[in-house]
């Protein structure tokens, strides 16, 4: 009996990227997601430079860091590397491989935007289950139970909860920053 053999590396092959991402593949998801956000009213800046070398669309920059958040891709040099070597990722930004000195300073740039847009990824994932979260459901009826003092809400523990979520938010930020900033030095390092 043989062992089960490999396609011959040489050999074309005639898929595209639409057909070999399958159809519930999260980057999908992202994909959608970021496709209707209203980027410039949230603060990203749309509109390129009239002069100087084109620029990056935000909505590819975006979907790229919305992939690493879901991802726990953290280092701008690592999503670069993903953007070469992983086939989801040129699905979700069509083949594009920005460098990580531009995937960093596209995060300094926008650092309120990207927080709204955390926000709202997390709510969406949460929204359509594939995020775990709590659910409350609120009704019109009256009757006397026994609560848990965990499982009862109120306005201040919601606030609480909001606070949470945003220093949360400023943790992941500040991660991706510590990291870009370590991988700059080592980079300076070696070079000398």
């Amino acid at each position: 009996m043989e062992h089960i053999a490999g396609k011959d590396r040489f050999q074309a092959f005639t898929s595209t990227l639409e057909e070999r991402i399958t159809s519930d593949n999260p980057v999908r998801v992202i994909d959608a997601f970021v496709e209707v956000l209203p980027l410039e009213k949230m603060g990203f800046r749309v509109k390129p430079a009239a002069t100087g070398r084109p620029s990056y669309h935000p909505k590819h920059l975006l979907k790229l860091y919305l992939y690493g958040y879901y991802n726990r891709i953290r280092s701008s040099r690592k999503l670069a590397a993903e953007c070469v070597r992983n086939i989801e990722l040129h699905w979700l930004i069509q083949g594009l491989t920005p460098a990580y000195h531009t995937i960093a300073d596209f995060r300094k740039e926008h650092p309120q935007a990207l927080r709204k847009v955390f926000k709202a990824f997390v709510s969406f994932l949460k929204g359509v289950d594939l995020l775990e979260g709590d659910y409350v459901a609120i009704d019109g009826s009256k009757f006397r139970a026994v609560n848990s003092k965990k499982n009862n809400y109120n306005q201040a523990k919601i606030d609480r909860h909001m606070a949470y979520i945003e220093a949360k938010t400023n943790e992941y930020l500040q991660e991706l920053e510590q990291q870009d900033s370590q991988e700059h030095k080592a980079a300076m390092v070696k070079k000398k």
